[in-house]
């Protein structure tokens, strides 16, 4: 009985149960008419019927009038009533059957659009395996504190986010970042709670469980982006506050004016605004759901719609078109020469040689590039510049010794002492001034390379120039084909935004295909740019890493955030977070939002035509009201269907 009395406790349990039972009803009195002709039999049949499919519709209109609003279910519940009145009992429960017929159906449709959430939900494991001074002990995933070692078996999920401490793996990380092929993973890496360890052992150590896991805020954001109310949702419930007692006045009106009673109560059924009402919510919910599977976080229904009518982009260049870490593209190295000089004598000269990382393979670097690359990796091995990391990226010994001596020039380069090696790296100005002479040949393989926006740096050991490194900051691979999908989504205008140098700046972009650049600016200067393009008419979308360019990303329409993944305050404060760094998943995110602002679009009209045509129907006389109610009941299923379409674009 218990167990009875939780069932209906459900609402969509209790609509349906209370259906069976109404259609039960219908049927026998159908049959019984037909077999015995009992009016008086049909009649009751029938009553009984809308008493019980109408108990949930009376029950929801009374707490509608409790809280002094006026909802559809008021509308139908008059209409009923009135029909009981007027001894069209068979009308009475056709209208009340088909209008429960039709929430149940909706509650039941809407409960699957959520689907996504619920399997975001299930990814997370509720176990996970503990290792403590050599012992193994299964504790419930939420338990797990941070800085614990958590044992991570193949074919396994991952309880926690944190670093692989030992062991190589790949990792199926399609729950987080949408990304499909797995991610290889070794010491150092980090993982995140719910993706599946493929093929191999692994410990990890705990940084973050239960409730501040990646996941956990992936589930909370979607939970409440689905809750939240997009602008054409808000302006239907404004509508359709007045637009129901508009339809109880016009239908007191119209008996007044024809004293057709019947005529008046089926105006209230035909002019029932569900499926206006549900338009716009059931496909802001399957459009976010969907983008949540595909590692794009959306923040609610109105940012959903704004992304849909984007016209123009702005873009950050470091670790957006950029990888955001720097890496040796040239090294421009001296080798000797002979040439003929007369009979059996032979001139020796030095040539200069540009050798392309990017290009050849790294092991084809001669032995004079090895030499300079050593060099500058001895000097830059204590170094905290930036370019440092490059370099010693690229240096492949692994015994490369800390000089004895070292010392930083700001702005110019450093300085290394080992043994009686003296080693400089740094601008040509800065080894001139250290009394080593620059060569005109490989002065201009240097102007080269800094009008393709590379950073140079010169080499010198014990006065001799060994030659130069070019660095650079790459551009994604992905970032022209992204650049062009833009374009052929019909956005007006495409910009780089960025405090880095013009030729750095240009270089990028024009392998982008970016026209637009704005180099050498403060986060203020993006701020003015954004806002002269709204100035201009545009809906601007600014995509940056969520936390540099903040004040920009809050001033854009649309704040997109690439890479959110582990990355809390992206997560929370972007508009749209993208939790891998594939670009292509922009375009994908305003190809959803467009497409979703034109099933809103599609739905408000199926609703708006549906409502037309039954007032018009009815006026002439060729609508009544069970049928009435039908073709209502069949648009709003119409709209639901349309909407669910979003599940699968």
């Amino acid at each position: 009985m218990k167990s009875l009395q939780m069932l209906l406790r459900n609402a969509t349990t209790r609509k349906k149960a209370l259906l069976i039972v109404s259609g039960l009803l219908i049927t026998t009195g159908w049959v019984v008419n037909f077999f015995w002709i009992s009016a008086w039999s049909f009649n009751t049949l029938m009553l009984l019927a809308t008493l019980t499919a109408g108990f949930e519709i009376v029950r929801r209109a009374w707490q509608g009038l409790r809280n002094l609003h006026t909802n559809i279910e008021l509308l139908v519940t008059i209409a009923a009533t009135g029909g009981l009145a007027i001894g069209v009992y068979w009308e009475a429960s056709a209208v009340t059957f088909l209008f429960l017929l039709g929430g149940w159906l909706e509650a039941r449709t809407m409960s699957k659009t959520r689907d996504t959430l619920k399997e975001l939900i299930n990814m997370a494991p509720e176990t996970a395996i503990v290792v403590k001074d050599g012992e193994r002990r299964e504790i419930p995933a939420r338990q797990v504190k941070q800085g614990m070692q958590v044992l991570v078996k193949p074919g396994s999920k991952i309880p926690v986010d944190g670093i692989v401490e030992s062991g190589t793996t790949s990792i199926d990380e399609s729950a987080i970042t949408g990304e499909p092929i797995p991610a290889e993973k070794q010491s150092g890496s980090e993982v995140y709670t719910g993706t599946i360890n493929k093929n191999g052992r692994i410990y990890v150590r705990a940084s973050k469980s239960g409730a501040d896991t990646t996941l956990a805020k992936i589930i909370q954001r979607v939970e409440e982006a689905q809750e939240e109310k997009a602008p054409t949702q808000r302006f239907i419930e404004r509508f359709a506050s007045w637009y129901t007692p508009g339809i109880v006045g016009l239908s007191i009106a119209s008996y007044l004016f024809t004293w057709n009673l019947e005529m008046a109560l089926t105006l209230l059924v035909i002019g029932c605004p569900g499926a206006l009402v549900i338009s716009t919510p059931i496909s802001v919910i399957t459009g976010i759901g969907n983008a949540a599977k595909k590692g794009i976080l959306i923040k609610g229904g109105q940012y959903l719609e704004n992304a849909g009518k984007v016209t123009a982009i702005t873009l950050d260049k470091t670790g957006t078109l950029t990888a955001g870490k720097p890496s040796i593209t040239e090294i421009i190295h001296f080798s000797k020469a002979t040439t003929f000089a007369g009979v059996d004598q032979e001139e020796e000269f030095e040539e200069v040689h540009t050798v392309s990382l990017s290009d050849q393979n790294r092991e084809s670097l001669p032995s004079e590039g090895e030499k300079l690359l050593y060099w500058a990796s001895v000097a830059e091995s204590v170094s905290e510049h930036p370019l440092a990391e490059a370099i010693l990226a690229e240096e492949q010994s692994n015994r490369i010794p800390e000089p004895d001596q070292f010392e930083s020039h700001t702005g110019l380069g450093i300085e290394a002492i080992l043994g009686n090696n003296h080693i400089y790296v740094g601008k040509a100005e800065f080894l001139q001034q250290q009394g080593i002479s620059i060569r005109e040949g490989i002065n201009k393989k240097i102007q080269n390379l800094t009008n393709q926006g590379r950073s140079v740096v010169l080499v010198a050991r014990n006065n001799e120039l060994l030659g130069a490194i070019g660095i650079a900051d790459q551009m994604r691979p992905d970032a022209p084909k992204m650049i062009s999908k833009f374009r052929e989504n019909s956005i007006e205008r495409i910009a780089m935004l960025t405090g880095d140098a013009l030729a750095a700046a240009e270089a990028i972009a024009e392998a982008a295909g970016i026209t637009e650049v704005h180099a050498g600016i403060l986060p203020e200067d993006k701020n003015d740019i954004i806002l002269e393009m709204q100035e201009q008419g545009h809906q601007v979308a600014m995509i940056g890493d969520g936390i540099n360019d903040a004040p920009a990303l809050a001033s854009a329409d649309i704040g997109i955030a690439m890479g959110a993944a582990g990355t809390d305050v992206a997560i929370e404060t972007a508009d749209i977070a993208l939790m891998s760094d594939d670009l292509m998943n922009i375009p994908e995110a305003l190809r959803l939002s467009s497409k979703t602002l034109s099933n809103i679009r599609q739905n408000v009209v199926i609703a708006l035509v549906t409502v037309t045509a039954l007032l018009t129907g009815v006026f002439t006389d060729s609508v009544h009201m069970a049928s009435g109610m039908l073709v209502h009941e069949l648009s709003v299923m119409a709209v639901i269907l349309n909407g669910m379409r979003l599940r699968w674009i």
